[in-house]
């Protein structure tokens, strides 16, 4: 999956006074943003780039899972550079089998070109091969603004909230978001109205931060 960004260099769009000639000599810049494979020759590069966004560090448990765990990891890329990664499993729990993001970020220079986009519908088109999802559900630090708008951009809704979620980190409390994607009990409740009863949770994650730090 490959897209192909145009970026104006060139902040002039609030003088009146610049030229024709000079605007046709506005620096535009394209830069191409795709998704690769996770390997071992890259493995590296991926803990690198956890360690700069995410305010956790993940045990090697995690990354050699993530080895294997083909089409549910990939790694983002700017001009061939990684720059973001989105990492997920499947979670068979509550009868019912649902996709997990553990993480998606990018690099806070390379925010904004739709990276986060493009990560997120490789999430939604991995669920479509399967067809047996239910949802895809994450967790999200309740200050963070920017990864709740991001999400709730996509259909994700606000289903509880869970408490001393994080260890490390203040506010330790999480959101849990989920967007269905079959008609479940909860869809039918909402639909007619009747909020699904929101539960509070203590549980300490297994993986411990899920959270985007991109926004388009």
């Amino acid at each position: 999956m490959t897209n192909t960004v145009t970026m104006n260099n060139n902040n002039n769009n609030n003088n009146n006074n610049v030229s024709d000639e000079n605007r046709k000599k506005r620096k535009v810049k394209r830069v191409t943003i795709e998704l690769g494979d996770l390997t071992q020759h890259n493995l590296k590069q991926l803990k690198v780039l956890n360690r700069d966004v995410f305010p956790v560090a993940y045990n090697e448990k995690f990354y050699k899972d993530l080895l294997v765990s083909g089409e549910l990891c990939k790694l983002a890329y700017c001009n061939d550079i990684v720059v973001g990664a989105v990492c997920c499993r499947i979670d068979l729990s509550e009868n019912r089998r649902r996709l997990y993001i553990m993480t998606l970020g990018v690099l806070a220079k390379y925010r904004e070109l739709g990276l986060g986009t493009l990560m997120l519908e490789h999430v939604f088109k991995i669920c479509e091969r399967e067809g047996n999802i239910d949802s895809i559900y994450l967790h999200v630090q309740i200050n963070n603004e920017t990864a709740l708008s991001f999400y709730k951009k996509f259909g994700f809704q606000i289903i509880s909230t869970a408490t001393e979620y994080y260890r490390r980190l203040e506010p330790c409390d999480a959101y849990l978001l989920e967007r269905s994607l079959k008609k479940t009990q909860t869809n039918e409740q909402t639909a007619s109205g009747t909020s699904p009863v929101k539960q509070n949770s203590k549980k300490i994650p297994t993986v411990p931060l899920s959270t985007i730090t991109d926004v388009d």
